[in-house]
C-alpha cells in the first residue's frame, strides 16, 4: 500500500529567530520513499541539516522575522500490515544489555523513576517478565489516564499524568516509559505520523502521535500505550529518551505557530503521478 504524510506550518517570529526541526520521517524509511518534495520556506530561506546524538535528522535554520511558511509531501510504500504482536518476547538480563541501551533505564526530564519506582514495583511486579509485563503496563496506562486535547500541557511529566489521571498521547507514553524503566526495560520515546488507516476516522484534526519502544530479546519493539492495540501504517520521525530530545519544532526566541496541518493517507498510484507531475 501508498501512503502520503506530510506536514504544513507557519510561524511567526518578531526577530530573526533560530530554530531546529524534527518534522520529517525518520532515515530508516528512505529506501521505501516513492516521492519526496523539497523542503519548501516562504519566504525562501537556507536550511540544513544534521543528526542529533539519537541518530534523528534534524534541520536547522534562522527563520525572519514576520511569517515564515514551511512544508513537505511524501509518499511511502508500506506493507500494509499491522504493528507486531510478539507475545513470546523476552527481556534481555540487566548484564548482556548493549551499553547503548543503558541510557533508557534511567530517570529523564518527563520520565520521574525515583517518584514512581516503588508503585510500578507494586503493580507489576508479579506479572511476567518480557512482552506480558510490558502488555500489562500498556493496560494500565490506557485504563489510567483519560484522554482529551483538552488536557494538553507541555510541562506534564509521568508522575503528574499518574495522579492527575489525564493527558493527551506523550503523557501515555511517558508514563509507560517510566514503568518500563522502573521495571529494569530500556524504553524510548518516539513520535511521528499516524493516519486512521484500518480504523474509524477520527474527526479532530490530525497531528503527530507519540508512542514508545521497549528493548526485549535483542531488539527495539513498538508498543502504544494511548491507542493500546495493533496499528498500520506507523512512520517514526524521531526517538529519544522523552519529548524533550525531540520537539517537533524549538526556536531560540519568541514565536507564534500560526498554521499547524499534519496529513497521514492511503492512496493509490495516480497521487505519486500527479504530485511527480506537479514537481517536475
Amino acid at each position: 500500500m501508498l501512503i502520503r504524510y506530510g506536514y504544513d506550518l507557519v510561524f511567526q517570529c518578531f526577530q530573526p529567530t533560530l530554530m531546529v526541526c524534527l518534522l520529517d520521517s525518520h532515515q530508516e524509511y528512505d529506501y521505501r520513499v516513492r516521492f519526496k518534495s523539497p523542503f519548501f520556506t516562504t519566504p525562501s530561506i537556507a536550511t540544513q541539516t544534521y543528526y542529533d546524538t539519537f541518530g534523528n535528522c534534524v534541520r536547522r535554520f534562522v527563520a525572519p522575522a514576520g511569517d515564515l511558511a514551511i512544508s513537505r509531501d511524501f509518499v511511502i510504500e508500506d506493507s500494509g500490515l499491522a504493528d507486531g504482536y510478539e507475545q513470546v518476547a523476552q527481556e534481555v538480563p540487566l548484564e548482556f544489555l548493549p551499553s547503548e541501551t543503558l541510557v533508557y533505564l534511567l530517570g529523564s526530564r518527563y520520565c520521574e523513576t525515583d517518584k514512581l519506582g516503588d508503585i510500578a514495583w507494586q503493580l507489576f511486579g508479579s506479572t511476567p517478565r518480557g512482552w506480558p509485563r510490558v502488555k500489562a503496563i500498556c493496560d494500565f496506562v490506557m485504563n489510567h489516564l483519560t484522554f482529551g486535547y483538552q488536557y494538553a500541557r507541555s510541562t506534564r511529566t509521568a508522575f503528574e499524568a499518574y495522579n492527575e489521571r489525564v493527558g493527551v498521547c506523550r503523557d501515555f507514553a511517558h508514563l509507560a516509559v517510566t514503568f518500563c524503566r522502573c521495571m529494569n526495560i530500556p524504553a524510548r520515546y518516539a513520535n511521528g505520523f499516524l493516519g486512521d488507516i484500518g480504523v474509524p476516522p477520527d474527526p479532530a484534526p490530525m497531528d503527530y502521535n507519540a508512542w514508545f519502544e521497549v528493548y526485549l530479546d535483542g531488539r527495539w519493539i513498538t508498543f502504544d500505550a494511548r491507542h493500546n492495540t495493533p496499528r498500520i501504517g506507523r512512520i517514526t520521525v524521531a526517538r529519544g529518551r522523552d519529548a524533550t530530545d525531540i520537539p517537533l519544532a524549538t526556536s531560540f526566541g519568541p514565536h507564534i505557530l500560526k498554521r499547524f496541518k499534519v496529513w497521514t493517507e492511503e492512496v493509490d498510484e495516480s497521487v505519486v503521478r500527479d504530485l511527480e507531475r506537479r514537481s517536475a
